[in-house]
């Protein structure tokens, strides 16, 4: 099987982080659908296993989470019932982020219910290695989440907005104004000026314009869970890792001292060429194993 080289995998990570469809991707670089799925699903995999080893122990002082609507194979109202339960229609995607760094701590995609919640609040919860201050939104589920993977030892609250009646018309398609916000201190004692969450809020903004599963009123949309998974996985490699924050004037991995450098795309190519060659060493250790069992 003929295999990308660096440079072509570096092409088609370039497309993909900035918003570019997949047949888009296919026009651009003129390499194969299929070869180009196939590459995001691995890099998807890799990308989650390097965050999932890289994040932790973080120094975290204040953080924010939220949740992003997104929909997979079809919108809600068309999922047919024997495909209920298999992540069809609406899917959220739970994410934290160290209000200082602007690092993305983690991320959960799944439904919006009291499973989900815990299994995301309990994740970020494990890779913070201090106390911290938390705002969420007042989506009643953080509560029990954060109480049941924190216990007492956070200062959380909520900053819960109220929002005007829907408008009629073309102007549907803007958001709601807020009309009151107010805060509700859950456990222990946040400081007020830094109950917010503008910066969560605003890296919803980034996750939308940067992956086009994730644009509205649009026909772009995740065929399928597992795809949709990868891509997050590979936009949050970038952002972390990779993209200068406009504030920072560094990335958000450097910013939290997890690196010393802004990462180029080739290393993250490059991580999926180490997994890559760690499968074939470990196929010819399997092959030379049996060949010695069958040689006694």
């Amino acid at each position: 099987m003929k295999k990308l080289s660096n440079a072509d995998r570096v092409r088609v990570i370039a497309a993909l982080i900035e918003g570019c469809s997949i047949r888009a991707t296919v026009r651009m670089t003129g390499i194969a659908k299929n070869t180009i799925v196939k590459l995001l699903e691995d890099l998807g995999t890799v990308c989650q296993k390097f965050h999932d080893e890289a994040v932790v122990n973080l120094k975290t002082k204040r953080a924010q989470v939220d949740e992003v609507w997104s929909f997979c194979f079809a919108k809600q109202k068309n999922v047919k019932p024997e495909n209920w339960g298999k992540l069809h229609g609406d899917v959220w995607t739970w994410v934290a982020m160290d209000a200082d760094a602007k690092l993305v701590i983690n991320w959960h995609v799944g439904g919006r219910d009291a499973g989900a919640g815990r299994l995301f609040v309990q994740d970020l919860a494990d890779r913070l290695s201090d106390r911290i201050q938390l705002t969420s939104d007042g989506w009643q589920v953080y509560r029990e989440a954060v109480q049941r993977a924190f216990g007492s030892e956070i200062d959380y609250a909520m900053l819960i907005k109220e929002y005007a009646t829907e408008r009629a018309g073309f102007a549907r398609y803007s958001p709601p104004s807020v009309v009151a916000c107010h805060t509700n201190v859950e456990i222990g004692n946040p400081e007020s000026k830094h109950i917010n969450t503008s910066y969560i809020e605003r890296q919803n903004l980034t996750m939308r314009m940067q992956m086009r599963r994730f644009t509205r009123l649009t026909n772009a949309f995740s065929k399928k869970i597992e795809n949709h998974k990868h891509a997050i996985a590979l936009h949050y490699m970038n952002y972390n890792w990779c993209r200068i924050h406009q504030m920072l004037r560094v990335t958000p991995a450097m910013e939290a001292g997890l690196t010393d450098h802004v990462w180029e795309l080739s290393e993250i190519a490059a991580l999926l060429e180490a997994e890559e060659q760690k499968a074939i060493d470990g196929g010819a250790m399997k092959r030379g194993k049996y060949q010695v069992k069958n040689s006694d």
